[in-house]
């Protein structure tokens, strides 16, 4: 027998072991899957028409294996139906079913977003929508735009969006602006019917769609005609406005779907590498209007009642009302001949939604059960204002006095015994400085007394300022009250910066409501030197003449912190601590200095903001001018992504906008790429 040699035997075995070790494990499997499942084929096929009404299901089949997950969330089927169609995957298809029975002549379009996904790496097909009809023909007309909250700005997501068909004009003489708001219940005591109030109160829509994680939306499958259209935050599910907790808008004109026909450049990028294939121009229709922007508020028009009260102790009582009252509400006191508001001082919020009575009558104070008449104005089954009463029983603990032991009675008596002539103290009254020690220059010094004043002696108080170690007494002293919490006065006056400064007050210079008196007070405050601080000037270049306005700025939280109105188109904020500043303007259209809500029964929109698209830093001790032009920016665009709390959701293969708007010395992220809702409306103010 042949001997095979040594060195071939060693070369087969490490082979044997290199095909051993590549065995082990699993195969790769290639490529990870990004892509999301592709739509083959539906029954009834997609545009259907002459689809029998007795149909009880559709389904829809793709080339992997799909999940819906948040059907219920996410998947819209218009037009509405009571009972909501069910929506279930299994293996490559999906399948609704209807619960009702469908509408002749109808076109049916089932919106399903991004709900549709892959069972493996849950890759979602977003706007995918399925239509069919079972009339001879498909509506194919559509509304599209976006939904922003009304103050904020925010994209509104997953609202519904619904569409009211209305009935053409008799003439030919222009519709008014809001003509289904005309002879309302607010405006007619002789109206009893609840129809009359509009459509959205009682009529589901007709057709409907849900806004995206962008605010965007497309209403679909319209009919030639005209609509009114609403976004609602649809907490049931009734596809109606049956809450004053549901957030809600409303356009203000009717609106006409058209098409026209257009040449578009589509632009085809290579996903992976980010990169620009090609550029094809074709043919395309497009759909009208494709930018409307609704402006989402919650009405002030809520029902109004008495949420909450108690007693606090035997001279306080606390009420909180469901919602700001439209005139202050008053009190009384069941079995009591207790004159007007005599018995008691009122202190309140700025709606006067919470509202505490201080009392000052000795009797009520003794009174350890009260009944307590409240009348306020709420709202009736026709959204009327309408006077109402109610009645709560108010009740206070004492604290009970334990039964004194033999030995601690003795020890009483000893006591007694051998008291003095020492006088017990005597109770005062307290009050403090608001913000400390600290005090900007043009802010006013605050002081807040424990509870309300009935004698103030102003020429008990005095201010000095530190000068070269020797305090100077200064101008005297103006206490001004606040308008609705009698607890705070206010001394206003024009600080100098870097300056030391007491207050003083000498003996019963306060006395409050119960008799006590105030000690001898005395505290120093301090303001800040020029240098620490920085100002900022705004031109507004485009605001309309003679409309009122003011600017807000805002901090990184998106909160106001100091409101300045518009005059002649500019605003200044001085001494301001540097840092990083946003602004919001608003349309001030009554005037009163504060933002509005809408309200649809008097067919009054919320008061439109705008924000300044970018953030704006100053340094320490620089003064910093800034035009801004409001309606170069789109108003789906412009708030700046920092202070956005609604963001869109990131998607697998997205390609982010390389137009990003810098945001002052640093790039941002842009979560918005270029999208037309909201420009053809930025500038109405009704």
């Amino acid at each position: 027998m042949k001997r095979i040699p040594l060195h071939l035997l060693f070369f087969a075995a490490i082979a044997l072991l290199a095909v051993a070790c590549a065995s082990i494990g699993n195969p790769s499997g290639g490529a990870r899957d990004e892509q999301p499942p592709r739509f083959v084929r539906a029954n009834p096929a997609p545009n259907s028409s002459d689809v029998p009404v007795t149909t009880d299901k559709v389904t829809l089949d793709f080339d992997e294996l799909v999940n819906v997950p948040d059907a219920s969330q996410k998947v819209v089927v218009s037009p509405p139906s009571k009972s909501v169609p069910r929506v279930a995957a299994q293996g490559h298809r999906v399948t609704v079913t209807f619960q009702d029975s469908l509408l002749p002549n109808t076109t049916y379009t089932i919106d399903f977003a991004d709900a549709i996904e892959d069972n493996n790496e849950s890759n979602p097909l977003v706007n995918f929508s399925y239509t069919f009809s079972t009339g001879p023909t498909v509506d194919s007309l559509r509304i599209a735009g976006r939904v922003l909250s009304a103050r904020a700005m925010e994209p509104m997501q997953g609202k519904i969006v619904g569409v009211h068909r209305v009935p053409e004009p008799i003439d030919s003489l222009q519709e008014t602006i809001t003509p289904e708001f005309e002879g309302l219940p607010e405006l007619s005591d002789t109206l009893a019917d609840k129809s009359r109030l509009p459509l959205i109160f009682h009529k589901m829509f007709d057709r409907v769609a849900r806004t995206d994680d962008r605010g965007r939306f497309s209403v679909e499958g319209l009919a030639p005609g005209r609509y009114r259209v609403y976004a609602l935050d649809d907490t049931n599910s009734d596809y109606l406005f049956s809450s004053p907790d549901e957030e809600m808008a409303f356009y203000e004109t009717v609106v006409t779907p058209s098409t026209e026909s257009a040449i578009a450049s589509d632009t085809i990028f290579n996903t992976k590498l980010g990169t620009v294939d090609s550029v094809v121009s074709r043919q395309r229709t497009i759909y009208l209007p494709n930018d409307i922007l609704l402006r989402s508020f919650l009405t002030s028009r809520k029902q109004q009642f008495v949420s909450s009260y108690a007693r606090q102790d035997s001279t306080r009582i606390n009420l909180t009302f469901n919602a700001p009252n439209r005139q202050l509400p008053t009190f009384s006191l069941v079995g009591e001949e207790m004159p007007g508001t005599d018995w008691y001082t009122m202190e309140r919020s700025q709606g006067a939604d919470t509202i505490s009575l201080w009392i000052s009558n000795p009797r009520i104070i003794s009174t350890d059960t009260l009944r307590l008449a409240v009348g306020y104005l709420k709202l009736d089954s026709l959204n009327r204002y309408v006077a109402t009463s109610d009645t709560l029983r108010l009740t206070t603990d004492r604290p009970r006095k334990s039964k004194a032991k033999k030995d601690d009675k003795k020890k009483k008596k000893d006591d007694t015994a051998q008291a003095d002539s020492v006088a017990p103290p005597v109770p005062l009254m307290q009050f403090n400085l608001l913000g400390g020690s600290s005090l900007d220059v043009d802010r006013p010094l605050l002081i807040q007394t424990d509870s309300p004043l009935a004698r103030l002696d102003t020429a008990l108080f005095r201010i000095e300022e530190l000068r070269d170690t020797v305090w100077t007494a200064t101008e005297p002293v103006q206490l001004i009250n606040d308008s609705i919490n009698p607890r705070i006065y206010r001394i206003e006056r024009p600080w100098k910066y870097d300056t030391k400064y007491r207050l003083s007050a000498d003996t019963l210079a306060m006395e409050n409501i119960y008799g006590l008196s105030t000690a001898p007070f005395s505290q120093e405050f301090s303001t800040k030197a020029e240098k620490e601080y920085c100002s900022l000037i705004l031109n507004v270049a485009d605001w309309p003449a003679g409309l009122p306005a003011f600017v807000e700025l805002l901090n990184q939280s998106d909160e106001p912190t100091r409101r300045m109105p518009l005059e002649n188109g500019r605003v200044r904020f001085n001494n301001l601590t540097p840092g990083k500043f946003y602004f919001r303007i608003v349309a001030d259209l009554n005037g009163n200095g504060v933002w509005d809500s809408g309200d649809i029964i008097a067919g009054r929109q919320p008061e439109p903001a705008f924000y300044y698209p970018k953030s704006i830093s100053v340094k320490q001790n620089w003064n910093k001018e800034e035009t801004w032009n409001v309606f170069d920016t789109p108003a789906d665009t412009m708030k700046p992504s920092a202070l956005l709390k609604n963001k869109p959701t990131p998607r697998k293969n997205e390609r982010t906008n390389s137009n990003t708007p810098e945001e002052d010395e640093e790039d941002e992220e842009d979560f918005y790429n270029t999208f037309p809702s909201g420009r053809q409306q930025q500038g109405s103010f009704r």
